[in-house]
């Protein structure tokens, strides 16, 4: 119609009153038993229904099945954790959500789960806006098992930054294989490849114990991102004699490097022949590609 025009009254406010129907069993039409102690969670089946097609085909399922609404009988979600499960509650009541270092994670991943691409896009800001030495480690993975790009090149920023920090703090040790590797793909990190190798080394000997499988067995898909080419012929020396202990670094890799230094000049297509941000200078490095 002619001046028709959508006006908004206190979004905040409209939030707010929301918020107070958050578990509150007054009217409340469906029940959620949450996590192992069985919490008590009390919801409204319209506004979860118009709000999240998870529940939505979920609550259809229900009345196909009994052939109609069974307000009684809750709903068992024993590997849920009740404080996420409120989280996301705030959410679709109020399209807000209140985030702690603690939850934000898990929220995140319970977004994915039930669909929702907002909470999905906030608990994304919410991380990347509070990076830190002692959660960093844990965005990254959780960015590369969720797929969230944006996410990853944040941390990854915040890694070439604090690179020695991050790689000291007991989140690293407890990197997968896939999220350490887009880390060490990095040329932006801010140490040396003499250092990098060291806790590589530490890493891969803690998950060796953790998961029960030889050191060269975890490594091997990570430390092909190590720049070998980097190092000085005796540094080279030195470490193949190291690596008789544990097979850490393939021959291969070594192969590469010795041929590297036996041309005595740059390898356009060696990737690992370029130096990072904090690679200490070496008589070579005027033969790497950068």
């Amino acid at each position: 119609m002619a001046n028709e025009k959508l006006m908004k009254g206190d979004v905040l406010e409209f939030a707010a009153n929301m918020k107070k129907l958050v578990n509150n069993k007054d009217h409340s039409d469906v029940k959620f038993l949450i996590g192992q102690n069985r919490k008590a969670v009390y919801a409204h089946r319209c506004i979860l229904s118009s709000r999240c097609a998870v529940f939505k085909a979920t609550f259809a399922e229900q009345s196909q099945k009994n052939g109609t609404i069974d307000k009684d009988t809750p709903f068992v979600l024993s590997d849920m954790n009740p404080d996420i499960f409120i989280a996301m509650l705030e959410f679709i009541y109020t399209n807000c959500v209140t985030l702690t270092p603690k939850i934000a994670i898990e929220v995140l991943a319970t977004a994915l789960e039930y669909g929702l691409d907002d909470l999905r896009r906030l608990c994304c800001e919410y991380l990347e806006e509070n990076l830190s030495v002692q959660n960093a480690c844990d965005c990254m993975q959780a960015a590369v098992t969720y797929g969230q790009e944006e996410l990853k090149e944040k941390v990854l920023i915040y890694c070439e930054q604090h690179t020695e920090s991050v790689f000291k703090s007991k989140a690293f040790q407890e990197l997968s294989e896939d999220a350490l590797s887009e880390i060490l793909k990095v040329d932006g990190l801010n140490m040396d490849e003499a250092d990098i190798i060291k806790y590589i080394k530490e890493w891969a000997a803690v998950n060796s114990v953790v998961i029960g499988k030889p050191v060269s067995d975890v490594a091997k898909n990570v430390i092909q991102w190590v720049r070998l080419p980097i190092l000085t012929p005796e540094e080279l020396e030195k470490l193949e004699k190291e690596n008789k202990k544990d097979n850490i670094i393939t021959v291969d890799l070594f192969a590469t490097s010795w041929k590297f230094h036996a041309l005595n000049q740059p390898d356009p297509n060696n990737p690992l022949a370029k130096k990072r941000t904090g690679t200490q200078e070496r008589p070579h490095h005027k033969n790497l590609n950068g």
